[in-house]
């Protein structure tokens, strides 16, 4: 059986023991609290994982992009939500194809969205589910008031081929009572037109194990839970120990005593640093940083490091968010311990529209 240390670098490993027990360690949370789960697949891009988390209990998945719910669909998953304006005829063609094949719920935020939706899907014979997003403190998109959801909640439901079907809210971590009470006092008002939402969608790992807070809430969208990183470690939702995704390197050059250069740069490692130093942790030698990145390398400082690494050696890095990785590699290798199971195309790679 192929060993890591055989690998060619830099690759994404992914721990499938890791993955079983994050999964299954949130799924378990999500059934002794009530909590209906609808996971992310953006984080992990993979049909296979999608399928597992809808085999342990999830409702169906989220997609961000058309092109991911398209993969998804092709591989047989059809209680998909797409929880983004869709907006611009190719798209909108794209949506309505997906829609005669699954069961696809989409958001808006705006009446030019609602009539779009609502150009395409008037006289196809489908009628399409519709979500108000609502801003309760993110910061990004959706509504910026309950009384403007109710506004197009009734643009929704007086629109030919479109169907009124609830409230979704990406809300900023640590925000859990705030987003509660702005979706409660959204919904209130929706009860007393008429238009009580059937799905009120929140979501993010960060709050996971507070996801039974959210009272308004009938499902919980999380995504990085399933391999976890250094973000996520720092947020209190798992440990180090718990991170199922690693990007395996090699010290390419050791120029001086406190500086090694590894073959990881951005093209390998997500720029992102979540408020964090440095790129990422390495599992071997914690207390190195990766202190910057150029395309195909990363520097690492060992001024804090005891130990230190050779050049060829190989480490493991965990990334500061896994999310992006899974979209700079065409494949990923599942691993257990330090044995190799199978590398796999990330099928939704990729897949930005």
């Amino acid at each position: 059986m192929t060993k890591i240390q055989d690998l060619d670098t830099p690759v994404v490993l992914i721990d499938l023991d890791r993955v079983e027990a994050n999964l299954k360690r949130a799924q378990d949370y999500a059934d002794g609290h009530g909590v209906k789960l609808r996971p992310h697949v953006k984080t992990h891009k993979l049909t296979q994982f999608a399928k597992r988390q809808m085999e342990l209990g999830a409702i169906g998945i989220t997609c961000q992009k058309i092109g991911e719910a398209e993969v998804m669909a092709d591989a047989g998953i059809t209680d998909i939500f797409l929880p983004y304006n869709i907006l611009g005829a190719p798209k909108l063609k794209r949506l309505l194809a997906l829609a005669k094949r699954t069961s696809i719920k989409v958001i808006a935020d705006s009446t030019t969205t609602i009539d779009g939706y609502s150009k395409t899907f008037a006289g196809s014979g489908i009628t399409i589910p519709v979500l108000v997003e609502c801003d309760t403190g993110g910061g990004r998109v959706g509504v910026q008031k309950p009384e403007d959801a109710l506004t197009l909640a009734k643009r929704i439901a007086d629109s030919d081929g479109l169907h009124f079907a609830g409230l979704m809210t990406y809300p900023a971590k640590g925000t859990v009572a705030q987003a509660n009470t702005w979706m409660e006092q959204a919904t209130d008002l929706l009860k007393q037109a008429g238009l009580p939402p059937e799905i009120v969608s929140t979501g993010g790992t960060p709050d996971i194990w507070r996801s039974d807070e959210n009272r308004a809430a009938t499902e919980y969208r999380p995504g990085t839970y399933i391999y976890l990183d250094r973000f996520q470690v720092q947020e209190g939702v798992g440990s180090f120990d718990d991170c199922a995704l690693t990007v395996l390197a090699t010290v390419v050059s050791r120029p001086t005593d406190i500086r090694a250069v590894l073959d990881t740069g951005s093209k390998s490692l997500t720029s992102d640093t979540l408020g964090l130093q440095g790129f990422g942790r390495i599992v071997e030698y914690p207390d190195a940083s990766i202190v910057s990145l150029s395309e195909e390398h990363g520097v690492v400082d060992l001024t804090d490091s005891k130990a230190k690494p050779k050049v060829g050696e190989m480490v493991r890095i965990i990334p500061n968010h896994v999310c992006p990785v899974s979209n700079l590699f065409d494949e990923v290798t599942f691993v257990r311990g330090d044995h190799v199971i199978e590398t796999v195309p990330v099928a939704a790679r990729g897949k930005v529209s």
